[in-house]
């Protein structure tokens, strides 16, 4: 069968093709793709091409699919895997293949599965390894959404601490004061709902952004009265003052610091107000591979700071994911302030840095310019679909929904 995607062929070379899909065996799946959110390691590999550490040797000859942040149903079931998929199952998957022990990714080192796709073939490794995870969701936006939240639970896994003998207990303190900087894009938006949703309980949380728009949306998001019914002291600070900082600690530091940002005055800010025994996590990845920033390492060794870094998920991860979804507990389409459809995917993702806001979700069975969520409204003026999709949001306090998409994929 045909599918339709964005492959790409070297550096800065991706294009929108469609060709033809071979048939999947019998210990395959086929998969159609219904939504794709662009994540900016993406636009990082358009960029390097096959210089990128994932992606082939001879892209050029073998172009990849983009895309890794999917949502997808089962169309066809190889004979293998019928007692355990049906037709219409939504799935999802990590992306980062580990157990074939090298950095093949799902979108960025193979030419039929991707994100950016119509439709794609899931290997027969693949679900020998259980990477393909069923979700159980009155939508596929969030589905979309289950990689990059993720990669946050990843990093807030990763953080430690010490006990009196030194025993690393990882993730953060409970009951600790956690700091967010440059915190209210789309990942660290996350980041602010697991901090108060989580299986751990910090006692406050701070989220730093200088962008004061991003930083008044996600306090609308994230209401500080809600936050201290729960018993956490949620603090907003446009502001990169270390002495602000820890005077808003209470002059002890922050237990747990998150770093959303790949500048080095944001790490050596997170490092200047971390506390006795205090667990920095480097979030951000940066594109220069000699990115360093000045790190304290006297109180590296008398105040026991650590620092860790993260970079993709676990199939455990994308598990608790769901099922903080699963039980209301978190909302990631907070991240969403973009639709699309697979004719913006490529045009997107390439001047990704560029673009204000938070997610771009892609729907790779329509055709649709990258729009913004706040831009409804104008357009509802001359296009009466946007004015639905504009109340539907606007019902949502903003957010997209799971009833936008349903009208969306209606309607387009």
């Amino acid at each position: 069968m045909k599918t339709k995607a964005a492959r790409l062929y070297g550096e800065n070379d991706v294009r929108l093709e469609e060709f033809e899909l071979r048939p999947i065996t019998s210990g395959e799946i086929l998969i159609k793709i219904i939504s794709d959110s662009i994540c900016m390691s993406t636009y990082k590999t358009i960029i390097q091409g096959a210089k990128h550490l994932r992606v082939p040797e001879n892209v050029a000859e073998h172009p990849i699919i983009i895309g890794h942040e999917f949502c997808a149903e089962v169309v066809e079931v190889g004979d293998k895997w019928k007692d355990k998929f049906e037709i219409g199952d939504k799935v999802v998957m990590p992306p980062v293949l580990s157990y074939l022990g090298g950095p093949e990714t799902v979108g960025y080192s193979f030419c039929d599965i991707g994100g950016v796709s119509t439709y794609s073939i899931v290997y027969e490794h693949i679900l020998d390894n259980d990477f393909l995870i069923k979700l159980k969701s009155d939508s596929y936006f969030n589905g979309s959404l289950i990689e990059p939240a993720s990669c946050v639970i990843r990093g807030y896994k990763a953080s430690f601490h010490l006990d009196e003998n030194y025993e690393h207990i990882t993730g953060i303190k409970e009951g600790g004061k956690v700091a967010i900087l440059a915190g209210c894009g789309p990942m660290g938006l996350v980041a602010i709902d697991i901090a108060l949703h989580g299986n751990v309980k910090p006692s406050m949380v701070v989220v730093t952004d200088l962008d004061k728009a991003r930083l008044e949306r996600a306090e609308s998001i994230f209401s500080p009265q809600k936050a201290a019914e729960d018993g956490i002291k949620l603090v907003f600070a446009a502001t990169s003052d270390k002495d602000e900082l820890l005077n808003i600690s209470g002059g002890t530091g922050f237990d747990d610091v998150f770093v959303y940002a790949p500048v080095p005055a944001v790490v050596e800010l997170g490092d200047s107000i971390l506390g006795f025994d205090g667990s920095l996590n480097f979030f951000a990845g940066p594109l220069d591979k000699k990115f360093s920033a000045n790190f304290n390492f006297y109180n590296v060794h008398y105040a026991q700071h650590h620092v860790t870094g993260t970079s993709g998920s676990t199939p455990e991860d994308m598990r608790d994911i769901v099922d903080l979804i699963g039980e209301n507990r978190l909302d990631p389409s907070v991240m969403i302030t973009h639709i699309g459809g697979i004719d913006a995917a490529i045009d997107a993702t390439a001047n990704l840095p560029k673009l204000t806001g938070g997610k771009k979700l892609i729907y790779t069975h329509i055709n649709l310019p990258l729009t913004a969520l706040t831009d409804f409204e104008k357009l509802g003026e001359t296009d009466e679909r946007f004015k639905v999709l504009d109340k539907l949001v606007k019902e949502n306090n903003g957010i997209w929904c799971a009833e936008a998409e349903k009208y969306l994929l209606d309607n387009f």
